[in-house]
């Protein structure tokens, strides 16, 4: 490795990490000419993920981009950081698996199905222009339709099923209804 300082490439690797994710290799090197310590990393080579656009164009899959379009979706929500990238993460790596060539189709529903999981107002912004929002009707209907999905804690029992509130108010009416009808 050359050095950033001094240009030798004699240098010695002083300590050896594993970045956080595990796909890397974080070593601090130090040069032996001039003793300049510089940081490198070290990671497999991807083969070339390209992305098929909907005018059927073809570009370079661009790992920001898709970073810079999940931060606007989270734009002033309290999402941290940290979760915005180990969602890109995962939809990298679920990406890179799956080919050399994927839609932005494919790209946009892992985007979604995410979105959805963590934050729902993130994933409303984030389909209103994916899904290419005409109308606010169209919005309306997103927004109901996450209101029918099951919630992950909608798997716990409600303390007050609806059964139960149906049959209350019905005999609310009943009582009313006698309340009406004579007895004074």
């Amino acid at each position: 490795m050359r050095c950033p300082k001094c240009g030798s490439r004699d240098d010695k690797v002083i300590d050896s990490r594993q970045s956080r994710d595990s796909s890397s290799i974080r070593r601090r090197r130090e040069c032996l000419k001039c003793k300049y310590r510089f940081t490198t990393y070290e990671e497999i080579e991807r083969s070339d993920l390209r992305v098929v656009k909907r005018n059927r164009t073809h570009e370079p899959f661009d790992r920001r981009k898709l970073a810079a379009s999940i931060a606007k979706a989270f734009e002033k929500r309290s999402t941290s950081l940290l979760t915005l990238e180990d969602m890109v993460d995962e939809i990298v790596h679920e990406l890179e698996t799956s080919g050399r060539e994927v839609p932005s189709s494919a790209i946009g529903a892992k985007v979604l199905e995410k979105l959805r999981a963590i934050d729902e107002v993130a994933y409303l912004r984030y389909a209103s222009v994916y899904q290419r929002f005409q109308d606010v009707d169209e919005f309306v209907d997103a927004v109901h339709t996450l209101g029918r999905r099951i919630k992950p804690n909608a798997l716990q029992r409600e303390l007050f099923p609806p059964e139960t509130a149906q049959s209350s108010t019905a005999a609310s009416r009943n009582i009313s209804t006698k309340k009406h009808h004579g007895r004074v």
